[in-house]
């Protein structure tokens, strides 16, 4: 029988106090009809996170403890299904009949890991070619609030060669939340997608629940049933200023930015949940950090940098007036464990070659800029670089690898000569008429 306390010790914009014992460290309970979690124990004074906010309770409002911890249900069941951030179905969809799991468990251990070394490719071009990803990697997408990362995010979602999609969607608008329904059911692939939505209108203080449940199916399909899962997480930004409104409310002393002491650890908790089991399944991790114009010297992105293994960067190019996925500040650590490897073996050689190129042109761009005049090669560059970021960079375009490398070869012969590459001889004597028809 659940005991029923009538007696709150303090109120805070964000959290209750009350006396009680027996009462675990992240337990759910209810506060005048509100959900809430324990955020601190000092004896027995328990402070409760109230998720909804505190406007409106009374000291004697009723409080009760659910005896857990945020839980979810998993099982095969959840595919095809929107969950909210407690994991009660959102779809008008029966609850889910599974195995009860509390959310937010330790990273896996070191030991359980494998080295990752499976190509997981999304469609992208900008991605697979110069960025390319390996299952069990974690890396975000760095983007300004004003650009089409949900839009991007939902592409990933169909083009990935993945058996399992787990999106997290923290602060989604309406229109975003129809947008990634219609998409994914109008493409067919609603079977493999499970999600779990915060929108603008619920509190945003649930919106911290929102990756420990996503996660937590992830493993369920991870590793029980050994599929390959992708785990995407938009917008990481406010899931942090989330965590800051807690902090702030709670009076802890905030860090740089305004964001919590412990945001590098509550950061690294989510992202270190990525990984390659022996046995076959794998957790990938990509997730939206919005900046503000560009600046990823913010603690969010900051922090994110050390922690994940590279960063997609998308920018607007005002040239070709399309979002690109920057090959100048987008990195993938661990693309060279798998291209030349798993993909054709030019790979690496025509994708250092096109940045080296792309390279080149931004510098007969800052010339014409000065009003310096520009030499033939730099006209040459300046005329590649614009067919490079429309039929390669641009997050529009959406085909396979072996694609992606064909139209690198056609982009090279239609404005360089062989010796302008600096690719290696044995390389182009093999690859370079193998598409001598030009880019249309």
């Amino acid at each position: 029988m659940k005991k029923i306390y009538t007696h709150l010790n303090k109120i805070t914009k964000a959290t209750v106090e009350l006396t009680a014992f027996d009462v675990g460290n992240e337990e759910l309970a209810i506060v005048d009809g509100r959900y809430a979690q324990v955020v601190k124990i000092a004896g027995d004074k328990v402070t409760l996170q109230v998720f909804s906010g505190t406007e409106g309770i009374a000291t004697n409002a009723e409080a009760f403890f659910l005896g857990h911890a945020p839980r979810l249900a998993v099982g095969p069941e959840l595919s095809g299904r929107y969950f909210n951030a407690y994991g009660n179905p959102i779809d008008n969809g029966p609850e889910v009949d599974g195995i009860i799991t509390e959310i937010g468990g330790p990273t896996i251990n070191p030991v359980r890991r494998e080295q990752p070394s499976e190509l997981i490719a999304t469609g992208i071009a900008g991605i697979d070619l110069n960025n390319t990803l390996v299952t069990g990697q974690k890396i975000p997408f760095f983007a300004d609030s004003d650009q089409p990362y949900n839009q991007v995010m939902a592409t990933v979602a169909l083009r990935a060669e993945a058996d399992r999609i787990i999106l997290g969607g923290m602060g989604l608008s309406n229109d975003d939340y129809l947008y990634y329904q219609s998409v994914f059911e109008n493409a067919g692939v609603k079977h493999r997608i499970t999600a779990f939505i915060n929108t603008t209108d619920d509190p945003s203080v649930e919106r911290l629940l929102i990756p420990d449940m996503c996660l937590t199916a992830a493993e369920y399909f991870a590793v029980q049933k050994k599929e390959k899962v992708l785990v995407l997480l938009t917008d990481m930004t406010l899931f942090a200023e989330a965590l800051a409104i807690v902090s702030n409310k709670m009076d802890q002393i905030p860090s740089k930015d305004s964001m919590p002491g412990s945001l590098y650890s509550d950061l690294a908790r989510i992202y270190e949940k990525a990984a390659q089991f022996p046995d076959g399944g794998s957790i990938t991790l990509i997730a939206v950090t919005t900046l503000n114009d560009g600046d990823i010297t913010h603690a969010i992105p900051d922090n994110t940098g050390y922690i994940t293994e590279g960063q997609l960067f998308l920018r607007r190019d005002t040239g070709v007036s399309k979002v690109i996925v920057d090959p100048f500040r987008s990195l993938s650590r661990l693309k060279q464990i798998v291209i030349g490897k798993k993909t054709r073996e030019d790979h690496p050689h025509i994708m250092n070659a096109l940045v080296r190129l792309f390279s080149d042109a931004a510098s007969a761009k800052t010339k014409q800029e000065n009003g310096f005049d520009l030499t033939r090669y730099d006209t040459r560059t300046l005329q590649f670089a614009e067919q490079y970021s429309k039929k390669l960079l641009a997050i529009d375009i959406n085909v396979s690898i072996e694609h992606m490398l064909d139209t690198g070869w056609k982009l090279l012969h239609q404005f360089f000569e062989q010796n302008e590459t600096g690719i290696k001889a044995d390389i182009l004597k093999k690859y370079w008429n193998h598409n001598e028809i030009p880019v249309q």
